[in-house]
């Protein structure tokens, strides 16, 4: 019967892997990125049982694709690249050519042509943002210049891999692959071609959807109905993807990325980077499944010279690089270990780039094989990395004591906090009692894992804590011992829970205040400690019943 279900077998199937995987690569703290493409190799055409229908598969990932890029362009911040840009822009051009060179290096010895290693380097110097910011959450570095100058490094290697995508198939002939080869006066023509197309699709976003996105956005949300706002959302992102190619010829990733970054001009950005994140992970998650699909594990015993040789260029000599590359800029020791290790690894762009080499036929499917190994092996020997650094860093302290970072404003007005409310989640429920709070003028410190989430909030004097409230050390940053009351907007009632505890380990005194969904939540959140729980429907049901008659 499978057979002549191949759509619903791949996504359910897909699905079902991933979450196994997902949450096995989670238990072992691996990132759950780890188990979708082990889903992906279980389900894909070189290993045993299950098999999945590969050209469905990516069709989805495409799919996925567009929707990963909006999210890169729903979260772009110029303002954070404007802030680092004088070692972010060049840092991350000289990291990115030195480390294509390296992988064209390592294609020169085995044979390839020039266009299979230009592919093959691209692929291994692009760093995953996935990753990296997971990386920096989970030892509150967002929020600091180490952290500023990582993340502004990434959206210069996101810039710059877009615009390979742009350019790559239109140069697939000269490249060795299936497009016709040029002369020199044709390439040139092409070229010319090509970015006289992106330029007039730039122009065009710029001028009409940059008016023309929040216009649609501010008008469906005025009808009131959430899941019309939700949908809409979801048009734009692939709609303006699918019209960008068909008009000018750009790839979906470009159309997707230009339609996310105009949405965030919208003050409902939040909002619709909340209502199409559920989706949005769904096939993303599909995506990197559909990337396991095409990895053939027979390469680590044909290759494994081959193997190691990639995530060396990936964990060793990228991270060189780029440490050089910062310590050339005069930035202390610590800062550069921070940038290598946050760039030694690979992901989502160095998968598109794969997939687009091989469907080009510019990519032999060794190189496929190998950037995916190097991708598997680099994420999971990142944590690590990060450890050696965390190791070094009482060293690294006393040996620059004199040149230590500075103290970020932010967290100097974290530091001079006391009988302050710490505000958990900033979501739009904690965006409104956030305002609240200030037109009171009482004093908190917002704690927020979504660091876009907070770009816009116009509260420039409010300290916020960047992380997971969960993480070790978050609430402490917060200034727990010392505050007057917690307030949890948070949706999950476990992890507030654990909160609630952990506050009142440290500040038996604390007033702790959460929301719940269900009696059955308030129950579990007073068990903890919680002082008072609000229960969303019956406080809405009270409201309402006193307003009547």
């Amino acid at each position: 019967m499978l057979h002549q279900t191949p759509l619903i077998a791949t996504i359910i199937g897909g699905l079902v892997l991933a979450f196994i995987f997902g949450a096995l690569a989670n238990r072992l703290r691996m990132p759950p990125l780890i188990g979708y493409l082990v889903a992906g190799i279980v389900a894909g055409p070189f290993t045993p049982g299950f098999v999945a229908d590969t050209h469905l598969a990516q069709e989805l990932a495409e799919i996925g694709v567009i929707l990963l890029m909006f999210g890169v362009g729903l979260h772009f911040s110029l303002k954070d690249l404007l802030a680092v840009k004088y070692i972010a822009i060049p840092g991350a051009v000289l990291q990115i050519t030195f480390a294509t060179l390296l992988g064209m290096g390592l294609a020169w010895g085995m044979g390839w042509t020039l266009g299979q290693g230009l592919i093959f380097g691209l692929a291994l110097s692009c760093a995953s943002t996935v990753v990296l910011l997971k990386a920096l959450q989970d030892r509150r570095l967002v929020d600091t210049r180490r952290g500023q100058i990582a993340i502004g490094w990434l959206i210069v290697e996101d810039i710059m891999m877009v615009l390979a995508l742009v350019l790559i198939p239109a140069l697939s002939g000269l490249l060795g692959g299936t497009g016709e080869v040029l002369s020199t006066g044709e390439f040139l023509i092409t070229l010319a071609i090509t970015l006289g197309k992106v330029v007039a699709f730039v122009a065009v976003m710029l001028v009409f959807g940059k008016r023309a996105i929040p216009w649609i956005l501010e008008r469906v949300a005025a009808t009131g109905s959430r899941e019309l706002f939700g949908l809409s959302v979801l048009a734009i992102a692939l709609g303006f993807a699918l019209g960008s190619t068909y008009l000018f010829g750009v790839s979906f990733a470009l159309g997707a990325f230009f339609a996310g970054m105009m949405l965030a001009e919208s003050d409902l950005s939040h909002r619709a980077a909340e209502e199409s994140l559920p989706l949005r992970e769904v096939f993303s998650v599909l995506f990197f499944v559909s990337v396991g699909m095409l990895f053939d594990p027979s390469i680590l015993l044909r290759e494994p010279l081959m193997v190691v040789a990639t995530v060396f260029i990936i964990v060793i000599g990228k991270s060189l690089v780029s440490m050089a590359l910062v310590l050339a800029f005069r930035y202390p020791l610590s800062t550069a270990l921070t940038i290598s290790a946050s760039l030694a690894q690979i992901g989502e762009f160095s998968f598109i780039l794969a997939t687009l080499g091989i469907s080009l036929g510019i990519l032999p499917p060794e190189g496929r094989d190998l950037i995916l190994a190097g991708a598997i092996f680099s994420i999971i020997l990142n944590p690590l990395v990060f450890f050696g650094v965390d190791y070094l860093k009482p060293w690294l302290d006393k040996r620059e004591g004199y040149a230590k970072e500075p103290e970020t404003e932010n967290a100097a007005m974290c530091a001079q906090q006391q009988g302050h409310t710490i505000l958990i989640g900033y979501g739009e429920l904690g965006q409104l009692v956030g305002e609240e709070l200030k037109a009171k003028h009482q004093p908190f410190i917002i704690v927020e894992d979504h660091p876009d989430i907070i770009h816009d909030t116009h509260l420039p004097d409010t300290p916020i804590v960047y992380g997971y409230a969960s993480a070790p050390g978050v609430l402490d940053d917060a200034k727990i011992d010392s505050a007057r009351c917690m307030v949890l907007t948070i949706s999950d009632a476990i992890v507030a829970g654990q909160l609630i505890t952990y506050a009142r380990s440290l500040n038996p005194n604390i007033t702790t205040i959460a929301r719940a969904s269900s009696d059955l939540e308030a129950e579990h959140l007073k068990e903890h400690g919680a002082t008072h729980v609000i229960v969303s429907k019956r406080e809405v049901a009270k409201n309402l019943a006193m307003l009547v008659g």
